[in-house]
């Protein structure tokens, strides 16, 4: 039993889990356009998800206490190197105009977690991109929906059209409201500086808005081209189990339900 603890701590802490939300989500893109499965382009997006997290969660830690990190960050690390040198090998195989969106996206994920942009900008002096007031979740949720619905488009030099837009909408609404119970799980531990939404509006205000965004998201399913029965149920169960998560999201509640409940 203790080893099962050890290894699903690690499946976790490593970006495992979310790695394979953003895998999943990506899949449903090349799904949903009847596009053949690209093994080139999930392999990327799963190990760049890996390591694009563990790098946005362990870059202020692996610089300040390089010399002194437990074994535990470290497997992590070298794990995370893995990943990384994966990540190169399959974004060689990728078109130009996915490796071009790659960048945009890469540059984001930077500034996110490194404190290089000028301070003005700022609500305090971390200097990064999720300490401006209120970004982070809208940046985040900008981030999946062009690795998740994009990129896989972009790499099968699919037409851009209106149809990818009410995707792109959809996708990026569906991850906002999954952000706001882990917005309300922090809201004793996040800076009052960073305006997160439960600071904002409040516990029970920021639910009603996750309930919205999720009807909006079901809304566009019904009026999407590319929709028929079968994608209308599939969509009302995603939103109605969403919205039942987001019901019971309290601020003190166990971590690895927060945690495993990702996407």
């Amino acid at each position: 039993m203790r080893g099962l603890r050890t290894f699903f701590d690690f499946y976790i802490s490593s970006s495992i889990h979310v790695a394979l939300s953003v895998l999943s989500l990506s899949s449903v893109t090349l799904f949903r356009f009847d596009l053949p499965f690209d093994e080139n382009v999930l392999c990327f997006i799963f190990f760049a998800s890996v390591t694009g997290y563990n790098f946005v969660k362990f870059f202020g830690l692996a610089k300040f206490h390089h010399r002194s990190l437990t074994t535990w960050l470290k497997v992590i690390q070298v794990f995370s190197a893995i990943c990384f040198f994966l990540m190169a090998y399959y974004a060689l195989q990728l078109k130009i105009e996915a490796i071009m969106l790659i960048l945009i996206l890469a540059l984001i994920t930077f500034l996110y977690a490194v404190p290089i942009l000028p301070r003005r900008f700022f609500m305090d002096e971390a200097q990064q991109l999720r300490s401006i007031s209120g970004l982070k979740v809208y940046l985040i949720a900008f981030v999946w929906a062009g690795v998740t619905v994009v990129l896989p488009l972009a790499n099968a030099n699919y037409l851009f059209e209106g149809t990818i837009i009410i995707v792109i909408i959809q996708r990026f609404l569906f991850v906002l409201a999954l952000m706001l119970p882990f917005e309300i799980r922090d809201l004793n531990y996040d800076s009052l500086k960073l305006a997160t939404i439960p600071q904002r509006i409040g516990v029970k205000r920021t639910k009603f808005m996750g309930f919205l965004l999720l009807m909006a998201m079901f809304f566009l399913e019904l009026v999407s081209p590319i929709s028929d029965v079968n994608s209308i149920i599939t969509t009302g169960l995603i939103v109605g189990t969403s919205a039942v998560l987001i019901y019971f999201s309290k601020i003190y509640q166990n971590q690895y339900l927060t945690a495993f409940s990702q996407i």
